[in-house]
């Protein structure tokens, strides 16, 4: 097998499941809520904690990447795994969920590796595209939607974790015996080098609009089943199979954005992505009583979202080609953060207000506040070497 043919696909899949992973504990929320008696608080925190360490983690393995190699630290992360999901089907209390949950947020930082991984193994032309269609591996929050509930109604809920560990075994295997070596670095970078990043205010523009784009993706990923039981009433099963429809439109958009970027420039496709995210919001604030406006409102932000990661992170690369994986690692975490505050914030609001209206008021104030951004930071100057714009 050729191995560098080999490389987008294999890391496209072991992020799929590891994303998978990251989400299991999504469609099972009411479940458990309904076990230990959970408040609406109790039960979005137990959603987003895996998204924090998940988040937080992005950076220092965006970096390691660049060091050892994507297929020994993909390999490493896929190992670990396996300890909390046989820890999490085991757990018998809120807490002991919690303490699994978090070890597991682990997943998340597949994200920084595989696109490390890619990104430093395509031509700078094929970038755009070759990273979107990586990020596909997103999808993996659809798989936990659409099977997580099933297989704890076939099977009980502790082989909703167990039965992860089957595939991500089988992607520890291809990953190690079927992906290529990383050139190693001309020169490593200590630490305090890798983090000098941190002066350019790019990185700062990109950071936010990651962290509002792919933020709204796990948000919206993770939260939308609880979001559909409770407006609706709908069953586990039904809330997660459309919770699914908006992670599958985000994902299949993703790679469009990055092609768009590669053609038009991704500045031009962050415009459109915040102008309809903005409005999405607003129609999903003031019609949610309606579930057919809600899914029309949700289905626009998915394909806004999934479009706005793949123009981000067109430009990552492009503006950072010698700091790939600290920037992405940091961006990443960004954007995963932006994921792990809003399920908490709708969860509060839920218990202080009974409306999730002040919520979704919220994201699309900020929505409105990186179109204006994109306009003012960007214009022309997107192509342009971030060193220049050191702040």
């Amino acid at each position: 097998m050729n191995k560098q043919k080999a490389l987008l696909p294999i890391t496209t899949l072991a992020m799929m499941f590891s994303f998978a992973v990251w989400a299991v504990f999504s469609p099972l929320a009411s479940t458990f809520q309904e076990m230990y008696g959970l408040t609406s608080t109790q039960k979005s925190i137990l959603v987003a904690i895996p998204v924090l360490l998940g988040s937080v983690m992005r950076l220092p393995l965006g970096i390691w990447t660049d060091r050892i190699g994507g297929r020994r630290l993909f390999s490493l992360l896929l190992v670990f795994l396996i300890v909390p999901l046989i820890g999490a089907g085991f757990a018998d209390s809120y807490a002991m969920l919690m303490f699994w949950a978090f070890f597991i947020g682990m997943a998340g930082t597949s994200f920084a590796i595989s696109v490390t991984f890619v990104s430093r193994l395509t031509p700078p032309e094929k970038q755009g595209t070759a990273l979107g269609i990586n990020a596909m591996g997103n999808f993996g929050t659809a798989v936990a939607s659409f099977s997580v509930p099933s297989i704890a109604a076939a099977f009980g809920v502790s082989w909703a974790f167990w039965g992860m560990i089957i595939p991500i075994v089988i992607m520890l295997i291809l990953v190690w015996f079927f992906t290529p070596d990383m050139p190693k670095p001309k020169q490593q970078k200590t630490m305090r080098e890798s983090l000098s990043v941190v002066k350019y205010k790019h990185t700062w523009t990109l950071s936010l609009f990651y962290f509002v784009t792919f933020g709204a993706f796990v948000a919206f990923g993770i939260y939308l089943p609880s979001l559909l039981v409770d407006l609706y009433g709908l069953t586990p099963v039904d809330a997660g199979m459309r919770a699914a429809g908006f992670t599958v439109l985000a994902t299949l958009a993703r790679p469009v954005g990055g092609n768009l970027g590669d053609k038009i420039g991704a500045e031009r496709v962050l415009t459109f992505v915040y102008a309809g995210m903005t409005i999405g919001a607003l129609v999903i604030a003031f019609g949610m009583e309606n579930i057919w406006v809600m899914t029309a409102a949700c289905l626009l932000l998915a394909m806004m979202s999934g479009l706005g990661n793949g123009a981000v992170f067109k430009l990552v690369p492009q503006l950072f080609p010698a700091e790939t994986g600290t920037v992405t690692g940091l961006v990443g975490a960004w954007g995963g953060l932006g994921g792990f505050f809003p399920p908490i914030l709708m969860g509060i609001i839920k218990d202080a207000t009974g409306s999730y209206v002040l919520g979704f008021m919220l994201l699309s104030l900020f929505t409105l506040i990186c179109f204006l951004l994109n306009r003012i930071v960007f214009g022309k100057k997107a192509g342009e070497p971030a060193k220049r714009y050191a702040s």
